[in-house]
């Protein structure tokens, strides 16, 4: 993956500030804001690190269960029959079935 870190099912984003020389970046994809910084790789992914493991202890000490960032992929349940029609659709259009679901997310999602 490019500029993301990736620890216990936590992304990170990866930005660099020129003027001031500092990498930095966010937990992303969970509702609260969490960020780090280092002035090198190395020092922003143990801040990265050390801010995922300070956000499952405060999870753990509100009683909640953290979030984790999203992977990307995912397992959907279908019927057997519809899982035919989609496949046979996508193969009429020439596309993967993989490819075919996400074109039909993305639309739904678009709107």
């Amino acid at each position: 993956m490019k500029d993301v870190l990736n620890y216990k099912g936590f992304i990170g984003s990866v930005h660099f500030m020129a003027d001031d020389s500092i990498f930095y970046g966010k937990i992303e994809g969970i509702t609260d804001l969490v960020t780090f910084e280092g002035e090198t790789v190395k020092e922003l992914t143990a801040a990265f690190r050390f801010m995922v493991d300070e956000h499952i202890k405060d999870c753990e000490a509100e009683n909640i269960a953290p979030e984790k960032s999203y992977k990307g992929s995912f397992n959907i349940r279908l019927t057997p029959e519809l899982h035919k029609r989609i496949a046979i659709s996508a193969k009429m259009r020439g596309i993967t079935l993989n490819r075919y679901v996400f074109e039909a997310l993305n639309e739904i999602v678009s709107h």
